[in-house]
């Protein structure tokens, strides 16, 4: 305890609690050590008190610590601090997040940070956080690559999310599949697909969606006799086209698709398909509904959080569902 470090940035409360709890998580204090006094604590640490006994209290609403008139303040139980490390905000993250944080017991504190698919960027927040947390759930910065720096962290401490295209047996993981869960789900949808003389998947350069699904939506054409083609960037697009359907992964596609419907009178449903991926309660309701292939992103946040609170391995892939509403 006597390293404690201060800063302008956080409140003196939270530094000394969370210098304690760090304390509680590395070893240094075991269930039953004692902690200093009140007084003796101010004393050591140079700070009133009132932020003593603040910090304590906070670390007995976690449950790490108590006290009783003969033994003072002691150690009761293990740190739970969680970090969470996705690539980027989106509503169904948002919603993975809620879902996870709801299944996790009182005492336990979860630290969301994004990582962008910036690879540098995915290194250095893993390289830092090691010995911060008593548990790592990762979304990878890769479907394709497992990042050598996530095997820093213990394997039993470590949930891979999401992305999984690699060798990870050694590892726990929650995935889903976006190959061919991802034309099954296309052949599930295939009788209303018919409608359509065309298949158009805009999937730009830059989305870091894995491209492998493109092989899944060649084939599922080529199996299935559709015309087809594949937008990846904005100089090939042409606009929309009455008798095509459309799948795209970014909510930016999807709005461009709907306002070019709308400027040329277009029904979505009628005149074009519309398919998104990942499913997004505003789908339920723009247009009549918007079709989605997708996981159970709450599912899986709280699949995670069963993970954190039992430490049992697992290794699952989440079932990729089509949801059909009226755009199809």
């Amino acid at each position: 305890m006597k390293d404690i470090k201060f800063s302008h940035s956080t409140s003196k409360i939270k530094s000394l609690a969370d210098g304690i709890s760090l304390s509680i998580m590395q070893g240094n204090l075991k269930a039953g050590d004692n902690l200093p006094s009140i007084n003796e604590a101010s004393a050591l640490h140079k700070v009133s008190r009132d932020t003593v006994f603040k910090a304590y209290n906070e670390l007995k609403r976690r449950g790490l610590i108590d006290s009783t008139p003969t033994k003072g303040y002691f150690v009761t139980g293990e740190v739970n601090h969680i970090l969470l490390l996705l690539d980027t905000y989106s509503s169904f993250k948002q919603n993975l997040y809620h879902r996870f944080a709801a299944n996790l017991p009182e005492n336990f504190k979860v630290d969301l940070i994004f990582h962008q698919y910036n690879e540098h960027l995915f290194e250095t927040i893993v390289r830092e956080s090691i010995g911060k947390y008593s548990m790592y759930v990762v979304m990878n910065f890769s479907n394709d690559q497992f990042s050598d720096t996530l095997k820093t962290i213990p394997a039993s401490k470590l949930l891979l999310l999401d992305f999984g295209n690699f060798e990870k047996s050694d590892f726990s993981y929650i995935c889903q599949d976006f190959d061919e869960s991802f034309y099954q789900c296309l052949v599930q949808g295939k009788e209303l697909l018919n409608k359509y003389k065309k298949l158009v998947f805009v999937f730009p350069e830059e989305v870091c969606h894995p491209a492998s699904a493109l092989h899944y939506f060649t084939k599922f054409s080529n199996d299935h006799h559709f015309s087809h083609e594949i937008i990846r960037s904005e100089a090939n697009w042409k606009g929309v086209e009455p008798a095509t359907a459309y799948f795209c992964i970014t909510p930016e596609d999807l709005v461009k698709i709907i306002k070019d419907a709308d400027a040329k009178k277009l029904e979505i449903g009628k005149d074009i398909g519309l398919l998104a991926y990942n499913d997004d309660p505003v789908l339920e309701v723009i247009k009549n509904g918007i079709s989605a292939i997708s996981i159970d992103f709450g599912l899986l946040g709280e699949k995670a959080a069963h993970f954190v609170t039992n430490k049992k391995p697992i290794q699952e892939y989440l079932p990729t569902e089509l949801i059909l509403r009226n755009s199809l």
